[in-house]
């Protein structure tokens, strides 16, 4: 039947009327046929597919009802879940915040108390007098290693006077038949301090790296927890004074939940001052003993190679390095490559 109108639709001839309208009675008749064929034509969940040739095993093939189709509902987050998950991060930020303005205004208002003196302070008056002595101590460190930084420049200055005056020497040696040997002599002995001055310049410049290393690394790692120390005593006499005006007030229901809050908080603040007084102190300890193992060897050092060097003895000053192991650079190690002044 459906051959038989395809060729039917195939071989009809469509007659176009003055109107332009071409439907006729053969037309809805076409159409009766084609919708009866859809009707009665095969499920399409009912055919088949062939995964083989033709003739293949009864196992190549697959039901297409077995087959289902890729849902396309994308699961979407619950709008309730992350409306909840947004509040939950606000609301923690806003703790968050609250706790920094509280602990703010507390230290701020302790912090005043004892400037205008209205409030008590908790002094460990030993410790209050070691901090005081590192902190003079590392002043006058930081005067001497600005003197020693000055004493390198002003004697790496000259170092480089001594060595262009020698080398003019050298020159007119060859240029002045008459004064060779007066400038050959004073060439010879402008060498020599150039090279005992670059010797005494690597001892210097040793000493300046451990005092450096001394006063802006050892001395300043102590100081930040200095200042972390004072930060938590802050802290700690704050809450303290606010548990004490609190105890002070009356005693109700909501008087009594703040008061144990406050002292929950007292509690937390002095554990952490106790803690980091005993940092301090071990710290300020263990300075003290490096500050003077590092002066011993380093006002060694400096004092025999200055001697040496003065009063002429080459070896002594070299013998002095060897043996506070400090090596010198070659000659024009200090200078940038061709490829660092391109």
């Amino acid at each position: 039947m459906t051959d038989s109108i395809l060729s039917k639709a195939a071989t009809m001839e469509i007659p176009i009327n003055s109107n332009g309208d071409t439907r006729t009675a053969e037309d809805d008749s076409l159409e009766q046929d084609l919708q009866q064929v859809m009707v009665s034509g095969p499920n399409l969940n009912e055919t088949s597919i062939v995964s083989g040739g033709y003739g293949g095993a009864a196992e190549g093939i697959i039901p297409t009802s077995s087959i289902k189709a890729p849902s396309m509902h994308h699961s979407n987050s619950n709008p309730m879940m992350s409306e909840e998950a947004t509040r939950g991060v606000a609301v923690e930020k806003f703790d968050s915040v609250k706790k920094w303005s509280i602990n703010t205004y507390k230290c701020t208002k302790q912090m005043f108390s004892e400037r205008f003196g209205r409030g008590t302070k908790t002094v460990d008056m030993e410790l209050e007098a070691q901090i005081d002595v590192l902190r003079e101590t590392k002043l006058k460190y930081e005067c001497i290693l600005r003197l020693a930084r000055d004493l390198t420049n002003h004697f790496y200055n000259m170092v480089q006077t001594q060595q262009a005056l020698g080398d003019t020497f050298a020159d007119l040696s060859q240029k002045s038949p008459e004064l060779q040997d007066e400038f050959g002599y004073n060439a010879e002995t402008q060498r020599l301090l150039c090279k005992n001055g670059e010797t005494l310049l690597g001892a210097i410049n040793f000493f300046v790296s451990s005092i450096n290393t001394l006063v802006n690394k050892t001395m300043e790692d102590t100081l930040m927890t200095i200042k972390m120390y004072e930060n938590a005593r802050l802290e700690f006499d704050a809450y303290r004074t606010d548990l004490e005006e609190l105890s002070a007030g009356p005693r109700d229901a909501a008087a009594m939940m703040r008061i144990e809050m406050a002292q929950q908080q007292y509690q937390i603040q002095k554990d952490k001052y106790e803690r980091l007084r005993s940092d301090v102190t071990i710290k300020l300890k263990f300075l003290d003993e490096n500050k003077v193992k590092v002066m011993h060897k380093q006002l060694l050092l400096f004092h025999n190679a200055i001697s040496a060097y003065f009063a002429g003895n080459q070896q002594q000053l070299e013998q002095t390095l060897r043996q506070f192991n400090v090596k010198l650079k070659p000659p024009g190690s200090d200078k940038p490559s061709w490829l660092e002044e391109q």
